[in-house]
């Protein structure tokens, strides 16, 4: 798909709340934006963007090639790359296979519940397929293969992931948080733990703290934590790893916080599902006699230790469910700023391209991918594919070099609307209040937020386009502004800097 060429682009500004636009020249445009860097807000921060249309015509820049981290900028990279590669239909499959003999009814042998990378299994999210729908799926694949009992064990495997299953750049705070819980072959509830939290009747006494689900009796949780002070808010992490099943919960919780509910890392999702897989059938009166297992809690950490080298190619295949498609996942990834989702992402590039999801052959894979879409990495560095590692390095430059290469391609649409908009539904949900929705609505935007980081990437459609949104058919319009804006090291709290952003934000969609 190849974008129009510009015929007549007028640049026009108009300062927050003014009714009227003044026509302008790109340096007035750069001049103003510049003005808005010189708030008290970003004094100590440093700041670039670049601004420019679809076709590359330049319309604003500063620090335009200084490296910074993106935070969650960096999943407009893995989205794109995944949409390109694989194909906005692309979907996850799990496998329901087994091994041994089926006789008299009953499975003298084990059932394998084959992961192969699918995210939205037992998600929360609204476009995961309920959890009872899935396990009714697979409880139909056995009675269809006539098994009533099952003599060994249920198995969740997770062999579609080798390689670690967090990137080992990411600070171990968030390893244990459901923003860090990590990628593996076989997901269950987005790897994550919810637990019921609410503080205790003095500052020092343990908080209550009670696992709502999944419950997961074979992880051992520690305490070392306390009632916090007034106004301290919640500051409880969790520490674990996939080395053992132990956890600790560490730090404070205001004794001023309501009750709420708080999601932690699991480390173990693939038991996690082959243990709730076990009980929905025993529910059913199909009983597993091994009960639940998987391939890393097999060493001396449970009484049901399964040891197996089956291959997969030699499993009996019952059936398979699919995942809903990528495009579907894309969306919520960049809607929600999902990380787990944009983890899978960046590592299904790696096991599709590469034959391995471990990061070493998913960088190679996206390096690939940036390659066919012409898009030169330059001294850019890469470290996963949500933007939670503090070593990604990106510049407002190949941020847009990279938008602007996926405005050439058969998925920009799907890419584009993917991006959330300001003031609707998503992480973007606070920004931009007081501007209307028809305003709001042309600009499609990633937001990228951690400690010291906020910055905006993303399209501005121009105020006379008819492009419906969902189209997947029709060309950006030619005067699309595709924009990065960039702030790291800053102090100022987010009530300071959003709506300084916001403005600048403004002023660009203003200008088309």
């Amino acid at each position: 798909m190849k974008t129009r060429y510009i015929h007549t682009l007028i640049m026009a500004l108009t300062l927050v709340g003014a009714s009227a636009a003044a026509q302008t020249s790109p340096s007035e445009l750069q001049n103003t934006i510049m003005k808005m860097m010189e708030d008290p807000a970003l004094s100590h921060a440093i700041t670039g963007f670049s601004v420019r249309t679809v076709d590359g015509r330049i319309l604003a820049e500063h620090n335009a090639d200084r490296l910074m981290m993106p935070a969650s900028n960096m999943k407009l990279i893995s989205t794109g790359a995944a949409l390109h590669a694989l194909g906005p239909d692309y979907r996850y499959e799990t496998v329901i296979g087994h091994d041994g003999e089926i006789i008299d009814s009953t499975l003298h042998g084990n059932l394998y519940i084959v992961g192969g990378g699918d995210p939205t299994i037992g998600s929360k999210d609204s476009i995961a397929v309920s959890i009872e729908r899935t396990f009714a799926e697979w409880e139909l694949m056995l009675k269809d293969a006539g098994i009533e009992r099952i003599e060994g064990h249920i198995v969740g495997d997770g062999r579609w992931l080798d390689g670690m299953i967090e990137e080992p750049s990411w600070m171990l705070s968030d390893a244990g948080t459901y923003y860090g819980t990590g990628v593996t072959g076989l997901m269950f509830y987005e790897n994550m733990l919810s637990y019921n939290v609410a503080a205790g009747k003095s500052i020092g006494e343990q908080p209550s703290i009670v696992q709502h689900y999944p419950v997961t009796p074979w992880i051992e949780t520690r305490f070392d934590c306390s009632t916090g002070e007034m106004g301290t808010g919640d500051k409880l992490y969790m520490y674990t790893t996939d080395i053992a099943p132990i956890a600790e919960i560490r730090g404070t919780f205001g004794i001023d916080r309501a009750a709420k509910k708080v999601d932690f890392a699991n480390k173990f999702p693939e038991y996690t599902c082959a243990a709730y897989f076990c009980e929905w059938l025993k529910g059913r009166g199909i009983e597993c006699g091994g009960g639940a297992a998987d391939f890393r809690l097999e060493k001396g950490w449970l009484d049901t230790a399964f040891e197996d080298s089956t291959a997969l190619k030699d499993l009996k295949i019952l059936g398979s469910t699919l995942s809903p498609a990528l495009d579907r996942i894309a969306f919520e990834t960049n809607h929600a700023s999902n990380n787990l989702f944009a983890e899978t992402l960046l590592r299904t590039l790696g096991k599709d391209l590469k034959g391995s999801s471990c990061y070493d052959s998913s960088y190679v894979a996206l390096n690939d991918v940036l390659k066919q879409l012409g898009v030169e990495k330059g001294p850019v560095q890469i470290q996963d594919g949500s933007g939670l590692s503090r070593q990604n390095y990106l510049s407002p430059d190949f941020i847009c070099d990279f938008l602007e290469a996926m405005a050439e391609t058969d998925v920009c649409n799907s890419f584009v609307n993917s991006l959330p908009s300001p003031g609707f539904n998503g992480s973007l949900n606070y920004n931009m209040s007081g501007y209307p929705a028809t305003f709001r609505s042309r600009i499609k935007v990633k937001s990228g937020s951690m400690n010291g980081v906020r910055c905006y990437s993303g399209y501005i459609l121009p105020s006379s386009s008819t492009m419906k949104i969902g189209s997947q058919t029709e060309d950006l319009p030619a005067d699309t502004i595709i924009f990065s804006i960039m702030t790291n090291n800053c102090t100022s709290p987010t009530w300071k800097v959003r709506p300084l952003q916001d403005k600048m934000m403004a002023a660009l969609a203003q200008s088309n």
